[in-house]
């Protein structure tokens, strides 16, 4: 805490106070008083958390979401008035996807220079004001929005949101503090630090319910999409599924891995064979296990085991249950597998994960085969490379075979980016920033990398000492454009024309040239023969902190 002298000192106190490691900012004109209070900082020996300025709203938003996929913690994040906010808001959106706490503040006059005090300057006047303030334009993508209206609330008020951030569903707050209030003075007072959330549990009676219809099933299933995001999720996931026996299943919705594929008890990605052979399913922090939502399992009682079963962000999700428990989900698996007494014989749970893993390796061996690249070459040969790196997936028809080839065993090895493409880049950012130690890959598509903020994100990399390796599955083409105009129109104009619009990338520039200017790693790969040696010369360099661009040229 320091001698208070405005709003900007409340701030960062609150911050500090809230356990904030990093304030993450694409700068505007109304942080003037929080620079100051850092400057002060610095020049007096004080803490505070330390500051990163960024040139893009999306890599200010997306480091902060990438460093709280792996800290489970809440940040910082200063942004510029109403368009720094809208600039930020497909980033802003893919963070309360994926359920990470974030306090997100940007400003506005309130007096337009026509108050007492220090002028805040006339483009506030003529172009940055928003009718009904830019907390108004927040709340459709964030978990609250609101304003801080007087410097005397301001502590209390970032000290709450953060509360709310943190509180499940986790996900990003809004804070709207005008810059009057950022300029009055403030008497310094202790700011109350923010207390680690308390774990609850479904009631006894509950659990033991379950526990009596998990014991009665004789086909049961375990179904997951994000239980490996709760601290200590998937250790507790593997000790429910072998105290009970039961398979899991990680669908195509899986944005995280969630439990180790190399257990014998891991049956793979396909739901649908489930759907009706399973007795029972239990939907174990899954938010949309069917598609399409009216799709009902023929015989299946259905149990929901999640902290918030019911998303309020979604606006349709059907999961059918027969029955909740709601609370911890780690503290609840491990209640239930306390209960499970001797492990049951369930015939043929283990050819689930045989027929599994027989697959891949089919796939591998024709992909080895053939003369271009598949991009399951591609996977195989990462995983065999780096195998202890941490990967952040922005590909998206490619992204089943990044998860299925991966094959990874271990918690926080794995992120999907969710929300809008262009986010990759700045969320690999940020979990090399919480994993300094660790290689950090990036596996995207090129029309993914072509939506990212490519500048300010590899500046960022190189001036904050963030290597990362970036392999691009480049087709030259939006291929999920095309397959979903084929799946609309199979026999239309276009197939029998062959204009199809909305997927040529044909003209890109080269992808590793952008490494250039940046003094980093770059390579393009077109052959087979070239994969292998260029992936581990582009991991050395990131082993040696200068990040790689490897553009592979795939087949599909």
């Amino acid at each position: 805490m320091t001698t208070g002298t405005d709003g900007g000192d409340a701030v960062i106190d609150a911050l500090a106070a809230a356990g904030a490691d990093y304030v993450f900012s694409s700068p505007g004109s109304e942080w003037a008083p929080v620079w100051e209070s850092i400057a002060r900082r610095h020049r007096d020996g004080l803490p505070c958390p330390s500051y990163i300025d960024l040139t893009h709203e999306t890599v200010a938003v997306g480091m902060a979401t990438g460093y709280g996929l792996v800290t489970r913690r809440g940040q910082g994040v200063l942004l510029h008035a109403g368009p720094g906010l809208l600039q930020g808001s497909v980033a802003i959106h893919g963070a309360l996807l994926a359920g990470v706490p974030m306090v997100v503040a940007s400003s506005e006059s309130t007096t337009y220079g026509d108050g007492p005090g220090p002028d805040p300057g006339g483009q506030w006047y003529r172009n940055l004001s928003v009718v009904g303030g830019p907390h108004v334009l927040a709340a459709p993508f964030t978990k609250w929005a609101n304003q801080a209206a007087s410097v005397h609330t301001l502590p209390t008020m970032v000290t709450r949101a953060m509360e709310l951030a943190s509180r499940a569903p986790a996900g990003p707050v809004y804070l709207n503090i005008p810059l009057e209030v950022l300029l009055d003075p403030w008497e310094s007072e202790p700011v109350h630090p923010v207390a680690p959330r308390g774990a609850t549990v479904s009631s006894p009676a509950d659990i033991a319910a379950v526990a009596e219809l998990i014991r009665g099933a004789t086909n049961p299933v375990i179904v997951t999409e994000t239980v490996g995001r709760e601290e200590g999720g998937m250790d507790a996931l593997v000790d429910f599924a072998t105290a009970f026996g039961i398979p899991v299943v990680e669908p195509n919705s899986a944005v995280c891995a969630n439990f180790p594929r190399d257990h014998v008890l891991h049956a793979g990605g396909d739901l649908e064979p489930w759907v009706d052979a399973a007795d029972l399913i239990l939907l174990v922090n899954c938010r949309a296990p069917f598609y399409p939502p009216s799709r009902k399992p023929a015989r299946a009682r259905i149990v929901v085991i999640d902290d918030v079963p019911q998303r309020p962000h979604i606006v349709y999700q059907v999961l059918r249950a027969d029955a909740y428990l709601e609370g911890s989900v780690p503290a609840t698996l491990r209640e239930l597998a306390a209960q499970a007494g001797p492990a049951p014989t369930r015939p043929g749970v283990a050819d689930h994960h045989a027929i599994e893993l027989a697959a891949v390796r089919a796939a591998e061996s024709r992909a080895l085969s053939a003369e271009a690249i598949d991009p399951v070459r591609v996977v195989a040969a990462l995983r065999e490379l780096a195998d202890d790196a941490v990967y952040v997936d922005e590909t998206i028809t490619h992204s089943r075979v990044v998860q299925r080839h991966l094959r990874l065993s271990r918690p926080d090895t794995y992120f999907y980016v969710q929300g809008g493409l262009g986010q990759g880049i700045a969320v690999a950012l940020g979990v090399k920033l919480a994993v300094p130690d660790r290689p950090v890959v990036l596996t995207i598509g090129d029309g993914a990398f072509l939506y990212n903020p490519v500048i300010p994100s590899l500046s960022a990399a190189r001036e904050n000492g963030l290597p990362l390796l970036i392999v691009v599955f480049n087709n030259h083409e939006y291929r999920s454009m095309k397959m979903n105009h084929l799946r609309f129109y199979p026999q239309g104009a276009a197939v029998q024309t062959g204009e199809f619009l909305g997927n040529d990338l044909s003209g890109q520039p080269s992808l590793s040239s952008f490494a250039e200017p940046f003094g980093m790693h770059g390579e393009t790969v077109t052959t087979a023969a070239e994969l292998a040696p260029a992936l581990d010369r582009a991991l050395k360099s990131v082993r040696t902190g200068t990040t790689a661009i490897v553009d592979v040229h795939v087949s599909r």
